[in-house]
């Protein structure tokens, strides 16, 4: 099934046509649970990776680390979803808590060294063919595959770890199979749920604070303004008034391509460390597709179905339930990344 964002409440062209000159276009990936195969673009479904490569590790040591098992993981969203699932009595009976219970517990991995290198989870993987706004990767390559370790002790501190691969698919022979993954992970919120996508491609604008100053001022004084009207008028609904960051400019959810949302920090450069050229987003991971001040770009699809059950589809959580947003050099892709999360 397609998704499909519905139009914007407002023409913001119409009320602000100097932002005709700063349009954008974004993948919106909408991830919904499924059963992916190496050959289709997925959100933790099985990697077009070669039988007789490598796979990515971490290079931290996490090897003693006790965690979560990523089928126990996947184990325990089966059991919920199915329970929750039932027309009669839903929720989870006595048996399915213990099970569940159970399933919530973590373990040490006692085949494990400590120095033994940590598969990193296969977060997505990306084909041109379905993705409008993948640009092209180096030498003519047509898939972007993202891994991340699933923990977030690196450097001494608490950062993430990525890994990005770009390949050309034709190349590919004898696919590895089964494909690595940690014993044990440090939270739930590291491992995607298998996720198809269905790919549309929109419209967005900058956020507001990286637009020209006069531009900016106007945004804010329109929002500020059409806040007080509709509470005047008494025709506020449960989202809120229609507002630019939240109703006009970036969409919720994965997405490849557009602008990224600086709504947790101010916005900041992001310039490559290696030849100092701005980069450009190349993937946003959200934890979710949309919620309570997002609700407008919700997937027509969508739009009978409860957000507390549905809005989640991939099960990862990026920080406090924000968004992760993955730069690339514009220059040469091989070039060390960046990423900021909101």
């Amino acid at each position: 099934m397609t998704r499909t964002t519905p139009a914007r409440p407002i023409d913001v062209e119409a009320l602000f046509p100097e932002l005709a000159a700063h349009r954008g276009t974004t993948t919106r990936l909408h991830p919904r649970p499924g059963s992916p195969l190496a050959s289709d673009s997925s959100v933790g479904g099985p990697m077009l990776w070669p039988a007789d490569e490598p796979w990515p590790v971490c290079p931290e040591v996490h090897g003693r680390e006790p965690g979560r098992r990523p089928d126990d993981i996947h184990r325990y969203r089966q059991v919920l979803a199915t329970a929750w699932a039932r027309a009669e009595t839903p929720g989870p009976t006595d048996e399915e808590r213990e099970l569940l219970t159970e399933l919530r517990r973590e373990h040490l991995a006692p085949e494990t060294s400590e120095a033994d290198p940590l598969p990193m989870i296969g977060l997505v993987q990306l084909y041109r063919r379905d993705v409008p706004d993948l640009p092209a990767g180096p030498g003519g390559s047509d898939l972007l595959q993202v891994f991340w370790c699933p923990f977030e002790a690196h450097g001494g501190g608490y950062d993430l770890e990525l890994h990005l691969r770009w390949r050309r698919s034709s190349e590919v022979g004898e696919v590895l199979a089964p494909q690595p993954q940690p014993p044990v992970v440090e939270s739930d919120a590291f491992v995607p749920a298998p996720c198809v996508l269905h790919p549309e491609q929109v419209a967005t604008y900058p956020f507001a604070g990286l637009l020209p100053e006069d531009v900016r001022a106007r945004l804010d004084a329109w929002d500020e303004a059409h806040a007080d009207e509709v509470a005047r008028s008494g025709e506020e609904n449960a989202a809120g008034p229609i507002a630019y960051q939240y109703d006009l400019s970036i969409p919720p959810g994965w997405r490849v391509g557009g602008f990224a949302s600086w709504h947790t920090t101010d916005p900041y450069p992001v310039d490559c460390h290696t030849c100092r050229a701005p980069m450009r987003l190349l993937l946003t991971v959200d934890s979710s597709e949309w919620d309570g001040g997002s609700g407008s770009w919700k997937p027509l699809e969508d739009r009978d179905l409860p957000t507390h059950q549905y809005a989640t589809p991939t099960g990862v959580t990026v920080g406090r339930h924000g968004e992760l947003n993955v730069f690339v050099c514009p220059t040469d892709p091989d070039h060390p990344l960046r990423w900021s999360l909101q």
